[in-house]
Order: structure tokens, then C-alpha cells, then sequence
């Protein structure tokens, strides 16, 4: 079974990150939401508080096939100035392991360099941020090991592309036809 770690800062996109969770289970893929901060609950940017599974600094990601940054302001932001998360993403990125940020979250690529010759997508506004890439203003963008989406409007894009990433397109063919899409 794939396992992907998606994280949660006070602060993030609640459609992104809930939606996202949400398509990836349907495709019994085992997400486990991790907050970075000090407590497993976290409130996303619309005030609506979520439980996360783990606590970052508790967590051990050697078997995750996959690391997700969800946007939303400040939530990308804070996302942003943890540490041991930006380490852990280089090091994923090295290994060649996937990667996906969507909304303002691929900024935290950008900034450590992953984005250099890359395609990618942002919410509008945000292309600045994502140094050195080819911003394309796509709803979702693959290239390499790294997946980017747009925004909170696309979510269902950006989950079904994940599935496809993770199980291919079979999968994300059979939750797609059972979302109705």
C-alpha cells in the first residue's frame, strides 16, 4: 500500500488539505496527516479545526512514497518556515521520491530550488515565488517527481493526479467515476 504524509500548518487551505485526504483514501491509499506544529490539532484558514494524525516531530517518513503541502494563507507560509520540513523535502527530491504542493505551497519548492527547469502551476499571483520554474497557469502540472495545482477550485484535479501518480490511471479512472466526475 502507497503511503503519503500531507501537512498541516495553522493556517492551511481546509478544501485542499480535506479534499485532497479525502481522494487519496477512496483510492485506499494510506495518507497520514502530520501537523507541524506542537499539537495534533491545527486550524486551517477559514477557522475550521482538523486532528491531525501525527505531530512532525514525532514521525518517521523513511516508507512515505509521497510528501503534500497544502496552501491557503498563512498556512504555506508557516509550512515554509519549518526547518526539519524544508530537510525532509530536499531529501525527498533527492531520492526522487514525489512530491506535491498545491495554491501558494509550491513557493516552498521554489525557494529551495526544486523548481529550477521545472514546470509548474500556482495560485495567481504566486509564479514570483516559484523561482526558476516554467509557470504555466495549468490547473495541474507534473514534471519529474514533482506535482503542482493550482488552487482550491482544482482540488479534485490535483487529488485524481496523485492517484494517478501513485496507482495509475486505472485507479484514478474508478474514483474518478466514483466522485461522480
Amino acid at each position: 500500500m502507497k503511503k503519503v504524509a500531507l501537512f498541516l500548518a495553522n493556517g492551511f487551505e481546509e478544501i485542499e488539505a480535506i479534499g485532497t485526504v479525502d481522494i487519496l483514501r477512496r483510492a485506499q491509499i494510506d495518507v497520514v496527516t502530520v501537523s507541524i506544529t506542537e499539537n495534533n490539532a491545527v486550524t486551517g484558514a477559514h477557522n475550521i479545526p482538523v486532528t491531525a494524525d501525527k505531530i512532525f516531530k514525532d514521525t518517521d517518513f523513511t516508507n512515505f512514497d509521497m510528501l503534500i503541502l497544502p496552501g491557503g494563507m498563512p498556512g504555506a507560509k508557516n509550512l515554509n518556515e519549518h526547518e526539519d520540513l524544508k530537510n525532509l523535502i530536499s531529501s525527498f527530491n533527492t531520492k526522487g521520491k514525489l512530491i506535491a504542493a498545491i495554491c501558494a505551497a509550491p513557493m516552498i519548492l521554489g525557494g529551495l530550488g526544486i523548481l529550477d527547469g521545472k514546470r509548474a502551476t500556482c495560485y495567481p499571483g504566486f509564479e514570483p515565488e516559484l523561482i526558476g520554474a516554467k509557470t504555466t497557469g495549468e490547473s495541474v502540472v507534473v514534471d519529474e517527481n514533482i506535482i503542482t495545482g493550482k488552487g482550491p477550485g482544482l482540488v479534485f484535479d490535483f487529488g485524481l493526479r496523485l492517484v494517478e501518480q501513485l496507482l495509475g490511471l486505472q485507479d484514478r479512472h474508478e474514483v474518478q467515476n466514483g466522485l461522480l466526475l
